[in-house]
């Protein structure tokens, strides 16, 4: 089945996500009991919830979008490219935008959005962020009533799992496996948050963000047996 798929019918996308504000004490009382609740078994005794703040980002209800990267093949004869671009800057903004590109170019029923681990983080994240900002969420996005073969989504983690539903593979771990060049060659998603708010440094986060993505295309044409992408046939836009 995946060796079916048109390769140009593949949205590939990462994002990057940190704390909605750049400190514990910026929230208000509310929230912050709201988040001393939420992290509450994750913290165990180990951490206040201030202290546990930095790893806000990975909860929508407590983080933001500050980078939606995404790739996608075009073939004109033999020539194959990989074009990469992102959106980044205010979250309605990004979120708006990465909207458009789904629903102007990515919305047909051939189309399918690909990303490692996407279907536990990124679509849901994405999706619950539109909610929150007031923005509709793509029909690409929208599962609600949808079987599971109905879905329009790929994930990397997923597909080398095999069925295995206790596997975690992450993207760091499966690229070295497959001799695909690593993608955290620089910073990590633990760094994130440090990089945005205290470096203040967003290219270098799109940076990151848009090798996740080349990755991702990477280890899914390792799964098709195909040649892996070079660097000349990478364009960014």
């Amino acid at each position: 089945m995946l060796d079916k798929l048109q390769l140009e019918n593949i949205l590939f996308l990462d994002i990057e996500t940190v704390p909605e504000f750049e400190t514990f004490s910026d929230l208000d009382e509310t929230k912050k009991e709201l988040f001393d609740l939420k992290t509450k078994y994750q913290r165990k005794e180990d951490f206040t919830a201030e202290e546990f703040y930095d790893r806000a980002g990975i909860w929508a209800e407590f983080g933001k979008i500050i980078c939606i990267s995404v790739g996608f093949f075009t073939f004109k004869g033999d020539v194959r490219h990989f074009r990469v671009t992102s959106f980044f800057g205010e979250e309605e903004k990004i979120l708006k935008e990465f909207s458009n590109l789904i629903n102007n170019h990515f919305g047909q029923p051939q189309h399918v959005l690909c990303g490692h681990n996407a279907k536990e983080f990124d679509f849901p994240f994405i999706a619950r962020r539109m909610i929150i900002k007031g923005i509709p969420i793509p029909l690409k996005l929208n599962l609600f009533g949808k079987k599971p073969w109905e879905v329009p989504h790929l994930d990397t983690l997923e597909l080398w799992k095999f069925g295995d539903y206790k596997h975690y593979t992450s993207l760091k771990l499966l690229t070295n496996v497959l001799g695909i060049p690593s993608p955290k060659d620089d910073i990590d998603g633990s760094e994130v948050a440090h990089v945005f708010y205290v470096e203040k440094d967003i290219d270098r986060i799109v940076t990151y963000c848009e090798k996740d993505v080349i990755a991702v295309a990477q280890i899914l044409l390792r799964l098709r047996r195909e040649e892996l992408l070079i660097e000349e046939e990478i364009i960014h836009v």
